[in-house]
């Protein structure tokens, strides 16, 4: 019989108000880079929503949206090496200037199989702009153009990531410590 574990804890990592400041220098950087271009932002679901969503209304420029759904973790705190496509893009980027939204750049496995396959579709640019990046990421030869906070080698959750499709709706970036399993 499994006893009743104790409750995560949480660790502030990026506070609320970070978050914000940084994501509209990153809207305004953006807008400016993009200026006249009409990009298309392609979010990587489901952890990039409120990335995007808070990104997209910190650019004064035009631009559209687009989603994939990915999946490299099933459901652990590592990933697992492997990407599949789980839901593709609603619109050709054939001569359109596309960037990139993720989450968090881990491994990297993820954001090298989105970009050779995207750039199979003859984009007019293909850039990607990561909300946070692992100190210790591996770097599988994916160039970051736009990159919100540098992180520890952490599992994090908040602003849109999950622990098992849990913990998306905290308003900060936070460490989550997950208690020991116990058996009784």
């Amino acid at each position: 019989m499994t006893a009743l574990n104790p409750s995560p804890t949480f660790r502030t990592l990026i506070s609320a108000e970070d978050l914000r400041a940084r994501i509209q220098e990153l809207g305004a950087r953006i807008a400016e880079d993009y200026r006249g271009k009409r990009p298309l932002l392609v979010s990587i679901l489901k952890g990039g929503f409120v990335f995007l969503a808070d990104l997209t209304r910190s650019m004064y420029e035009d631009h559209e949206v687009d989603f994939m759904a990915v999946s490299s973790y099933a459901g652990g705190t590592r990933s697992s090496g492997s990407v599949r496509i789980l839901g593709d893009l609603s619109q050709s980027i054939k001569g359109r200037h596309v960037l990139l939204i993720e989450d968090i750049y881990d491994t990297g496995l993820t954001l090298l199989y989105l970009k050779n396959h995207l750039e199979l579709r003859e984009p007019a640019s293909l850039k990607i702009c990561t909300l946070l990046r692992k100190e210790r990421a591996f770097h599988a030869g994916v160039t970051l153009d736009y990159v919100g906070f540098e992180i520890p080698d952490e599992f994090v959750v908040g602003y849109g990531l999950d622990y098992e499709e849990i913990y998306r709706n905290l308003p900060e970036i936070a460490i989550l410590q997950l208690p020991p399993k116990t058996e009784e």
